[in-house]
């Protein structure tokens, strides 16, 4: 069975409310154990304190309100963060990283306040397109079906993540050899 972890990020009246949530379901013929968090409905939960975070979640909901830009804003630097380079000074560790990076969906809430509407469905596409990530509108108060949606096609990439890890995983001594390799040139004969 595979673990997938899912946090769902936002600020405060976005429309997201799990604390934590597990479930098992079957998707594509896997049984999956889903863990879904929301640490940012816990109190005195720093703002930006998303290091413990950035290393369990396989994958990120990032909500913002449609009716409140300063949501957006906070959503808009959430996805910098999830999406910042991880400090290394090697070249291909970082180019490593960002082959494989966590799956994330930037999901504008609140769609039936379109008529109050203070981002625009382009300016939520764009953050997405720009930061590699998936992007929805919906309104998780009266589109159940799109909601259930929306968690397939996150859970559906963090597989594909997974497959992608697994696929890349090379034994310690070869990446060790290809390393030595690369650094001093093939080994020759000695004399």
């Amino acid at each position: 069975m595979n673990d997938v972890k899912l946090a769902v990020l936002g600020g405060e009246g976005t429309g997201k409310s799990e604390s934590v949530y597990s479930k098992h379901l079957y998707l594509e013929g896997k049984q999956l154990n889903l863990e879904i968090y929301d640490p940012c409905s816990q109190p005195k939960k720093a703002k930006f304190s998303l290091t413990s975070e950035l290393h369990w979640a396989d994958g990120f909901v990032i909500v913002y309100d449609i009716s409140d830009r300063s949501s957006f804003a906070f959503a808009k630097a959430l996805v910098y963060r999830i999406r910042e380079p991880q400090t290394s000074h090697c070249k291909s560790c970082v180019l490593h990283f960002r082959a494989v990076e966590s799956a994330v969906l930037l999901v504008g809430n609140k769609q039936d306040l379109c008529h109050v509407r203070e981002v625009g469905w382009e300016e939520g596409q764009k953050l997405a397109l720009d930061n590699r990530c998936q992007f929805c509108e919906l309104s998780a108060a009266e589109q159940c079906l799109e909601v259930e949606m929306m968690f397939i096609r996150i859970i559906k990439d963090i597989l594909t993540n997974f497959k992608l890890k697994e696929k890349r995983r090379p034994s310690g001594s070869k990446s060790m050899a290809k390393l030595i390799n690369n650094v001093f040139g093939k080994r020759r004969k000695s004399v």
